[in-house]
């Protein structure tokens, strides 16, 4: 066991991340990161880890502590390699033909199939390449723990699984949690650090009961800054009468005693902390409305793999105006495969056998990785051209969203994951769709930009099949439940579903 503690920690990029954390990470300890997108999680585990040096002050570690990070993306050099290699190659040289028995344990932990271990990365689900950066981590039997993202794109099951891990064998060492997942972050964290430019705070508690202190203390800093800003002026409006007061009748007194509230005011004027602000870009949508009440038919529908293995088979599903649907399922059953095939059918208008679409359809599509977005394009090129909306009118929609003008004119592809979801929520409600097809939409979205997707979709009354495994999101915004198990795709309530897929040992 060990600990990892920050001194004065800060760091300064084109502008300041964080600075002054003061934080002992010790035995048992779980923290949960959160911020909006940009504001420096990544950056901070990565200090932790020490792979980056913070700007300013130091983080000490214990000697000879082995820290496991798991980071968002998967390695260009790992995606050909098999499921099983991968996770192996991570533990180090000199101890990996020792310490290979613990690959098969830790497989096994996740149910991964002989089949599937065999299998490159690539051509495995985003689920299962998540699974397996978690895994390469946790081989490696670290003494702390650092996830950045960890629930991206696992399916409910697994993400019970690692909530049950996370607080079983992993619960006496440190963890720091960064996350958008806000149940995730309630079940697995003690403590949550609200990470900010200017002054973070950290709280005893998980997520949401720290959420509603942080919106107390930012509540009393407010009224302290209107108080002490009012205080300030009206110390110096006495002080300029008294001043005047002292010229025209020649009082030192009276001039001394106008200098000395001037004084006071200006010592309550470097006291002032303006209150904290989240500015994650603004997140719209738009429904163009239909009176088609079918939007969309589909009947003896089989769903294939791209190898063209059969995945599952619909029966008969119709698609209802303002039907919230939520499609649901292990990793790999095929969930992605079937929002792609109705984006082809809907956007192609090639024909499918199987599925019958109202001609006043206007679909609205985003995938996990935001492919719709060319990645040689820039933000700013995409929208104006796009959309024909003139540069002037797309600068100030992406300044909405999010991007300074500098970021406007980068090529998509070197934005963050935060970044290209933002940009491609924009393009979706600039398409102003009456049908949204949408494949994990919050995977990169923070907390802040969830909500509101979640209330824009309500205040919209959209049409939507999405496929989220965000619970908090799906609750809030569902209204039918699709689960794809054995072959097929059938409908079960809402109640059923949570506690079938999310009892406490994960069975089904």
């Amino acid at each position: 066991m060990g600990s990892i503690a920050l001194r004065d920690v800060g760091f300064l990029a084109t502008r300041p991340l964080f600075q002054g954390l003061n934080i002992i990470i010790g035995e048992a300890d779980s923290i949960g990161l959160v911020a909006g997108n940009g504001a420096g999680k990544s950056t901070l585990l990565k200090c932790l880890a020490g792979l980056m040096e913070p700007t300013t002050g130091e983080i000490t570690r214990s000697r000879g502590l082995r820290v496991g990070l798991v980071e968002q993306e998967v390695a260009a050099n790992l995606l050909d390699l098999p499921f099983a290699e991968a996770v192996r190659r991570a533990i180090p040289p000199l101890e990996r033909d020792a310490q290979a028995w613990r690959v098969d344990m830790v497989l096994d932990e996740f149910a991964a199939s002989t089949q599937m271990r065999d299998q490159p990365i690539r051509a495995l689900s985003g689920g299962w390449q998540r699974l397996a950066l978690i895994a390469r981590a946790w081989v490696c039997d670290p003494d702390a723990l650092l996830l950045d993202e960890p629930t991206n794109h696992l399916d409910l099951e697994k993400i019970q699984l690692l909530e049950d891990w996370l607080k079983s064998a992993a619960r006496q060492i440190p963890l720091v949690v960064a996350s958008h997942d806000r149940q995730f972050l309630d079940a697995c964290t003690t403590r949550t650090l609200f990470l900010r430019p200017d002054l973070s705070r950290l709280y005893a508690h998980p997520y949401t009961r720290a959420r509603s202190l942080l919106a107390e203390d930012d509540a009393a800093q407010a009224a302290r800054l209107a108080k002490d800003t009012s205080e300030a002026g009206r110390l110096r409006r006495s002080a300029n009468a008294l001043r005047n007061i002292g010229i025209n009748s020649h009082s030192d007194a009276a001039l001394k005693k106008s200098m000395q509230m001037v004084r006071r005011a200006e010592g309550l004027e470097q006291q002032l902390r303006p209150v904290h602000a989240d500015k994650p870009g603004d997140i719209r949508l738009a429904n163009r409305g239909t009176h088609a009440r079918v939007l969309i038919a589909l009947a003896d529908l089989t769903v294939h793999a791209p190898d063209h293995r059969t995945l599952f088979r619909v029966e008969k599903l119709d698609v209802f105006q303002q039907d919230r649907i939520v499609l649901l399922g292990r990793n790999g059953v095929g969930k992605s495969q079937f929002v792609a095939l109705l984006s082809r059918a809907l956007t192609e208008r090639e024909t499918v056998p199987g599925v019958r679409i109202s001609a006043t359809v206007v679909p609205g599509y985003v995938d996990q990785q935001m492919s719709q977005l060319p990645g040689k394009e820039t933000p700013l090129g995409l929208i104006s051209g796009r959309f024909r909306l003139g540069d002037q009118r797309s600068v100030s929609l992406l300044a909405g969203a999010g991007f300074p003008a500098d970021m406007q004119r980068q090529v998509i592809a070197r934005l963050s994951s935060g970044q290209k979801a933002r940009l491609g929520l924009l393009a979706l409600r600039l398409a102003e769709p009456n049908l949204y097809l949408m494949d994990e939409p919050t995977n990169h979205v923070d907390i802040a930009g969830q909500e509101k997707l979640e209330a824009e979709i309500l205040a919209h009354r959209a049409t939507c099949i999405l496929v989220s495994h965000d619970r908090s999101f799906v609750k809030a915004i569902g209204t039918r439940f699709l689960l794809i198990e054995g072959g097929k795709l059938q409908e079960i309530e809402a109640p059923a579903l949570f506690h079938r897929v999310l009892t406490a040992d994960g069975s089904r």
